[in-house]
């Protein structure tokens, strides 16, 4: 394939995985909306004006930047890994292998699909999260890099899941027993200060309080780790994770009969 045959594979996939959320909005995008506004409720309007200020700010407005992240990164793997899936289980992903699409097309359609709801879900919290409070914007290279690599590294982790699923059930193993814990132990509801040495150190072994506390930072100005680290440690996170769903790919594992 040329060049123009590649982008226009790749523009067909990535408008499929667009017309595939979009097409039933009411089941992707309105309930990350409807349980994000809950917790501004609650968070910002019940339990936030009894926890008082955190790191200098409002309680809802050192929230928020977790609560953005957290949808962005929640959609994005569970778009990837619910469309690959199905593509799987209904093997119409064998037609896509046995074409001319090159396999790094075939897996940036999918992830940029992925992207696409995960940053759009982001941007209706985010909306959302205006009606409880003001958000300024302290870096904004630092926001849109962290929330762009963020939500490609979670398409990435999806499109693995997906590789290696067997049923239905299995891709939601690790949303339910790995993402969920590490994504609520992961700084968004709390600063790492508030914690022992101990607890802290623990604490900075999970990998989306990096995620979280740069946004956070790019959003407010303050953050519990180092920002250039943890934007570089993503950076080859995001590579890592392209290399091997692009072997899996290439390999065909679990994916020909």
């Amino acid at each position: 394939m040329n060049y123009q045959e590649q982008w226009v594979a790749l523009y067909t996939l990535v408008s499929k995985e667009i017309r595939r959320f979009t097409r039933i909005w009411v089941q992707t995008l309105l309930p990350p909306a409807i349980t994000m506004a809950l917790y501004f409720v609650i968070f910002g309007k019940l339990i936030g004006s009894r926890i008082g200020d955190m790191g200098g700010f409002t309680y809802i407005q050192f929230v928020v930047p977790g609560l953005i992240m957290m949808a962005v990164l929640t959609n994005s793997y569970s778009n990837v890994t619910s469309s690959f899936f199905s593509a799987k289980f209904q093997r119409s992903v064998e037609e896509l292998l046995v074409s001319p699409t090159p396999n790094y097309i075939i897996l940036l359609g999918f992830c940029l699909g992925g992207m696409a709801r995960g940053l759009g879900v982001g941007a209706i919290v985010t909306a959302l999260s205006l009606f409880f409070t003001s958000l300024p914007v302290h870096n904004w290279a630092v926001v849109v890099t962290i929330v762009t690599l963020t939500a490609m590294l979670f398409a990435l982790a999806g499109f693995i899941n997906a590789v290696f699923a067997n049923t239905f059930d299995d891709i939601s193993i690790v949303p339910t027993f790995v993402l969920t814990p590490l994504t609520y132990l992961g700084g968004v509801f709390f600063s790492i200060d508030l914690l022992s040495e101990f607890w802290q150190g623990v604490a900075r072994l999970n990998p989306i309080l990096y995620m979280v506390n740069t946004f956070r930072y790019g959003l407010l100005g303050v953050s519990d780790v180092n920002v250039t680290w943890a934007i570089v440690g993503l950076v080859v996170c995001v590579v890592a994770l392209f290399i091997i769903a692009l072997y899996l790919l290439k390999n065909g594992t679990r994916l020909r009969a």
